[in-house]
């Protein structure tokens, strides 16, 4: 009659312990996405240029854009990887094929908007210094 109750819960009701699983889940995926840590990387160098560099409010509000749409967007390709391995099992399906491709296409084109701010952003700055 309870048996609702005893089910494992998937769901936390804990703000604290949904903290901590999406912690865990970025920690995860620095260990093991190679691409991820390159983007973080990337950012890093960004991030370093632009203090050196003295960007405005709006310079930076676009470059911490163009770097969290790149780092979100490549956490959901890994998502997509994922679930698609979970439910072909490993085995090559060209639906499968297609979803992943596709995933990794919108990581491709956030990186690209990323590198136009960066440009754009870094490349007038740098001249006035040469």
């Amino acid at each position: 009659m309870d048996l609702k109750n005893k089910k494992k819960r998937w769901k936390h009701t804990k703000f604290k312990q949904s903290f901590y699983h999406a912690c865990q889940g970025l920690k995860t995926m620095m260990g093991e996405e190679r691409n991820l840590r390159f983007h973080f990387l990337a950012a890093a160098a960004a991030l370093i240029l632009g203090w050196f560099l003295k960007l405005t409010a709006g310079e930076w509000l676009w470059l911490c854009l163009s770097i969290s749409f790149v780092i979100i967007n490549e956490i959901w390709n890994t998502v997509a990887e994922n679930i698609v391995d979970l439910v072909t099992d490993y085995q090559y399906n060209l639906l499968a094929k297609k979803a992943k491709d596709m995933a990794a296409g919108a990581v491709l084109l956030s990186a690209l908007f990323a590198l136009i701010v960066a440009l754009i952003i870094f490349v007038p700055k740098l001249c006035n210094l040469f």
